[in-house]
């Protein structure tokens, strides 16, 4: 019973770290504005929510307060025009208009 709980532990570290560095990575692409980070960033702030919404009640409530709140505000942070506009697809972008 003692090996499985350490295999659990060892598995669940393991995975959070995984999870970190793929964090890590989404919030640099976002950082460089570059495309493919739009998607995963709105995936883990929904996950993020899930969580939240998974504390909510007894004394866990500040936390679920704070993740949701954090959550909330880099979802309206990608979603912002600015950041939609940076993060488009468009090759067309940097080419002069055609007359």
């Amino acid at each position: 019973m003692q090996s499985s709980r350490l295999v659990l532990g060892l598995t669940t570290t393991a995975f959070f770290i995984l999870y970190g560095v793929g964090l890590g990575a989404v919030a640099r692409g976002l950082s460089r504005a570059s495309t493919w980070s739009r998607g995963p960033a709105v995936f883990s702030q929904l996950i993020q929510l899930l969580i939240a919404y998974s504390f909510w009640g007894g004394g866990t409530k500040a936390v679920a307060i704070v993740l949701a709140l954090a959550a909330a505000g880099v979802l309206v942070g990608v979603f912002r025009k600015e950041s939609t506009e940076a993060l488009a697809d468009n090759p067309q972008k940097d080419e002069p208009p055609v007359l």
